[in-house]
This record gives structure tokens, C-alpha cells and sequence, in this order.
């Protein structure tokens, strides 16, 4: 099961000579990061779609190997930002980065280095701890392209080792696992054995509605919106009912998240619903509502709910 709140103590289960640490997962938008990090952990703890900055906060997922745990951190995707909230999560993304033992730069073998990988890779002198390169999507490129990419990634970057991954196939992803199991310091654990999110299954359902909802509008779904979960009861008969409320700028945003005849919010609602209930194992009574909250991007609550510091 996803993330709970487990009373657990941490390190219950653990070996005699645990090993842990934190690894960071960075990269520019749609690099892989989210799908690698769902791989790597063996199991759903980040919500993944094909529209760019996906991920806005941190999302941590807790994978085990032999005596090794390893906490791996999903940051949003590094890109130019126009926005406050495109600000917010660049220096979220960089932060995790710097607060990490170890760090992974994932480079889309297909995109090679675009403006926005060569942006990183100017800004990576500035992350001390170790860092290995991660090309993803390979099962998509040439071979000989790979190694002239991989070449010229390393000739401009640090690296201490290079990966080429598909999270779609599996490939290179046990050998990922493997290196940062093997790379992290000696250490108790710092989570129990069955945890693999230390995000609280609220914020996890309220980021699994929006995964749905920007599935289903695609391009339509304005970029300015949330979800929050409002109201999550505990039911006699063993059901949860959640009150979840999706947050947009405009009213016109608004009537495209309703869609015709509330067809595209029954949708979302049922996609949602049926993650959630299996994640959770149990029936659950899902209520979404649409409000109009003018500039909430400017809303300093709104970056406390998603877990990102308020930019000046």
C-alpha cells in the first residue's frame, strides 16, 4: 500500500548493517523522472503524464535492496521560468538536489542536449555531492547515438557513472537500483520496510486527481490549476469519502474542467476514484467540485498545500 500514516518505527525490519541514504532525481521537464522513480520503487508514488511539469514538489519514494534503503527524490522538471510558480519549483527542484547524498541528472536520449539540458549542466558545478548521468527512453534511440550522446554528455559534466535506462521496458533500471543501494553511506533506516512514500495518501489522492484530470484535457486543462484535498471520513463501513476541490484562475477554466453536461468531471472523478480505491484497498466515495479562485498561483496557502516555499 502507498504511503499512510503508519505508527511504525522506523527501522523496524531493517538488517544488521543497514545502509540509507537520499538520492535525488533531476532533469528538465519530461525527462523520465516520475516513471523512473515509479520503476525504481516498484509500485505508483508519483503521478505521471505527457504534459511538462507534472511533478510541482518534492515526492520522495522509499525502495529497498539487500541492506540498503534508499530514498529517492522526485523534483519537479528544471526549465526557464515565467512564473511565480514555475520559480517556486525550479528552486525546489535545485534545493532537492542539494539536500541529496547523491544525485541523478536524467538527459531524454531522444531530446540529446536542447537549451534546456545545457542550462543544467552549466548549473551542476553548483552540486557538490556526487552525480551520475541517466540517458532514458533508449529503447527509442540508436545505439550509436546513445554513445555519441553519453560522449558529449560527460565531456561537459562530472559524472561518476553513465546509465541508459527504459522505465517502459525495465531495462538498466535494476542496475540503477543496484549502484545507489551499493553508493549509500552505512546507516539506520529512516523508514519502515513497508512504506514506500512519505507523502500522506491526502496529498497523494488529491495529485492522483489531478494526474486524470490532465489526461483527460490534454492540451485543454489550463495550466493554472490544483486540486487539495478537502474533507477525507473515515466511513462505519469501512469506506473513505473524499471531498476534493480543483482549484482554477477563471471561469472559463472552470466550464473546460466541467466539460459538456459535467461529462469530463464524471470522468475524472471516476479515473480517480478507481486508483485511489485500489491503492487503499477499500470502497471509497469520491466528490470532486470546480471553484474559481482568482490568482491563487499568488496565494502563499496554495504553495504550503503542495509543499513549495512561496517565491518573493
Amino acid at each position: 500500500m502507498a504511503a499512510d500514516d503508519t505508527n511504525l518505527p522506523a527501522g523496524e525490519g531493517a538488517p544488521a548493517d543497514p545502509r540509507c541514504g537520499f538520492v535525488a532525481l533531476i532533469g528538465a521537464p519530461n525527462a523520465g523522472k516520475s516513471t523512473l522513480l515509479n520503476a525504481l520503487v516498484g509500485a505508483k508514488v508519483s503521478i505521471v503524464t505527457h504534459k511538462v511539469q507534472t511533478t510541482r514538489a518534492l515526492v520522495r519514494g522509499i525502495a529497498l535492496k539487500d541492506e540498503a534503503q534508499i530514498i529517492f527524490v522526485d523534483t519537479p522538471g528544471i526549465f526557464r521560468p515565467r512564473r511565480r510558480l514555475d520559480r517556486a519549483m525550479v528552486t525546489t527542484a535545485w534545493g532537492g538536489a542539494k539536500d541529496a547524498d547523491l544525485v541523478g541528472v536524467l538527459v531524454d536520449s531522444r531530446k540529446g542536449i536542447d537549451e534546456e539540458v545545457e542550462a543544467i549542466l552549466k548549473t551542476l558545478d553548483e552540486v557538490r555531492q556526487p552525480k551520475v548521468l541517466i540517458l532514458t527512453k533508449i529503447d527509442l534511440v540508436r545505439r550509436d547515438t546513445l554513445l555519441e550522446l553519453a560522449q558529449a554528455l560527460n565531456e561537459q559534466a562530472k559524472f561518476e557513472r553513465t546509465f541508459m535506462i527504459s522505465s517502459v521496458t525495465g531495462s538498466g533500471v535494476g542496475d540503477v537500483l543496484d549502484y545507489f543501494a551499493a553508493s549509500v553511506q552505512p546507516g539506520p533506516w529512516l523508514y519502515p520496510e513497508d512504506q514506500i512514500s512519505d507523502l500522506p495518501m491526502r496529498q497523494l489522492a488529491a495529485e492522483i486527481t489531478r494526474e486524470k484530470m490532465m489526461l483527460r484535457l490534454h492540451e485543454e486543462l489550463p495550466y493554472a490549476s490544483t486540486v487539495e484535498t478537502e474533507q477525507w471520513k473515515e466511513l462505519k463501513d469501512g469506506a473513505v469519502r473524499i471531498e476534493q476541490t480543483i482549484f482554477v484562475e477563471r471561469e472559463s477554466q472552470k466550464k473546460i474542467v466541467l466539460g459538456k453536461g459535467g461529462q469530463a468531471i464524471k470522468a475524472i472523478s471516476q479515473a480517480s476514484r478507481t486508483e485511489i480505491q485500489a491503492i487503499l484497498e477499500r470502497p471509497v466515495h469520491l466528490f470532486l467540485f470546480v471553484k474559481v479562485r482568482d490568482s491563487w498561483s499568488d496565494d502563499p496557502e496554495r504553495y504550503r498545500e503542495m509543499g513549495l516555499e512561496f517565491p518573493d
